[in-house]
């Protein structure tokens, strides 16, 4: 009976795995061409494949965005594949950490809307907080839930605290 796992005498991998490595690289590399710009952003690329990708995304030409993914699929051999895996699944909120974080600012958020006072537990958290433009966020948004309008306010407090908390997470890394 034949041997089933298609590798040669030598040991090496088979052309059809070697072909299956290579399609399930240039899959990841057009998941990276679906992405904004500021998720890109958060992933690590090299920056030959960061390139590569706002190239593709410019690409409306169906052929020749199917070679500039191929060409992606071919930088993508040459490089680590795991940090950038990891970051497309953070940025698919995979990571229950990420999510915990989320939903920990969110309840931040809603706390903040609830409370004027809880600004000094942000104070606390985060020294950095500018809590001045927090405090007309919070204004602002209290006002728009009033009116019925858009929450714009709403989910600018949400950007300002997601950006604190990344700041936060960088200067602990430091």
């Amino acid at each position: 009976m034949q041997d089933e796992d298609f590798s040669d005498s030598a040991g090496r991998p088979s052309k059809t795995k070697k072909k299956e490595a290579m399609h399930e690289l240039q899959d990841l590399g057009a998941e990276l061409v679906e992405l904004s710009v500021g998720q890109l952003k958060r992933i690590n690329l090299p920056e030959n494949i960061y390139e590569a990708v706002r190239e593709c995304q410019k690409i409306t030409a169906h052929g020749a965005r199917r070679r500039q993914l191929q060409y992606l699929g071919k930088l993508m051999r040459s490089a680590d594949d795991e940090p950038i895996r990891a970051g497309l699944a953070l940025i698919r909120g995979e990571s229950s950490a990420e999510t915990a974080r989320l939903h920990r600012l969110e309840r931040f958020r809603t706390r903040l809307l609830e409370d004027e006072s809880f600004l000094s537990e942000i104070s606390a958290t985060w020294p950095g907080a500018d809590l001045q433009h927090l405090r007309q966020l919070r204004r602002n948004a209290l006002k728009e839930k009033e009116a019925g309008k858009p929450p714009k306010n709403f989910r600018a407090i949400f950007q300002v605290l997601q950006e604190l908390d990344q700041q936060g997470a960088t200067h602990d890394a430091e």
